[in-house]
């Protein structure tokens, strides 16, 4: 594997992973009340235009973390929206 794939899929996993205890936290405790609708708003959006951008330029560690990191801020966004 090329250095730069090795660079993007370090980074894409570490920030990727980091991003899981919060997800778990949200999702065992149903708590909402520290997640800023606002913020969850942005980013969750920002992810899904990082995914286009990683499709569009076939770059593949852009796309296999921005999928994942949409699908879990995409959750965390649904449950606040719930449960607030």
């Amino acid at each position: 594997m090329p250095l730069p794939d090795l660079i993007g899929y370090l980074a894409a996993s570490l920030t990727t992973l980091s991003f899981v205890p919060q997800a778990w936290h949200t999702f065992t405790t149903r708590d909402v009340r520290g997640i800023s609708l606002g913020m969850y708003s942005a980013f969750t959006g920002g992810v899904a235009l990082w995914l286009v951008y990683g499709l569009l330029l076939g770059a593949w560690p852009v796309v296999v973390a921005n999928a994942i990191t949409l699908a879990l801020a995409s959750a965390i966004l649904v449950m606040k929206l719930r449960f607030r």
